[in-house]
This record gives C-alpha cells, sequence and structure tokens, in this order.
C-alpha cells in the first residue's frame, strides 16, 4: 500500500512542473489511476512518458503499487472528460 500524498511526492521528484491527479481505484491503496501533465513529456510517444513515469517509480512497482492506469499529458494538450 502507499498513500496518494507519498505516490504523488515521487512522481513530483521526476516531475516538478506536474500536475498530478490520482484516484485509488479499490479503496486498497494499491492499484493506482494517474493523470500526469507535465512539460517534459513533449514530443515523446504515448509509450516513451509511460516508460518515464514507471522508470521513476520502479520501487513503488515492485510492491507497494500492483496497478498503475496512466494518461501523460503536456500542458498544451487537452485533458480527458472525467465520466
Amino acid at each position: 500500500m502507499i498513500s496518494a500524498a507519498d505516490l504523488e511526492s515521487r512522481i513530483r521528484v521526476a516531475f516538478p512542473d506536474a500536475i498530478i491527479e490520482l484516484n485509488d481505484l479499490t479503496g486498497g491503496q494499491d492499484h493506482w489511476k494517474a493523470l500526469i501533465v507535465s512539460g517534459s513529456f513533449g514530443g515523446l510517444s504515448p509509450i516513451a512518458r509511460h516508460r518515464k513515469v514507471y522508470a521513476a517509480l520502479v520501487e513503488e512497482m515492485k510492491g507497494p503499487v500492483h496497478a498503475l492506469t496512466l494518461t501523460t499529458l503536456t500542458p498544451d494538450e487537452p485533458r480527458p472528460h472525467s465520466s
């Protein structure tokens, strides 16, 4: 388990300019949905963006985070609509 605050702080180390929105999908603090908006994603494919996030969370992905659904955007890209 990892709290939203801890997960956000770990993401922020790699992406200091990021706008981060986290949702605990199951209530168990191990399945997360993350929206990360950062200028550092500019020019990168979606796969490259996700790889950067996973590289920043390598230790967390070994245990406290079981699943992570990512939306990675630059500040110029529109945010998806919530459903």
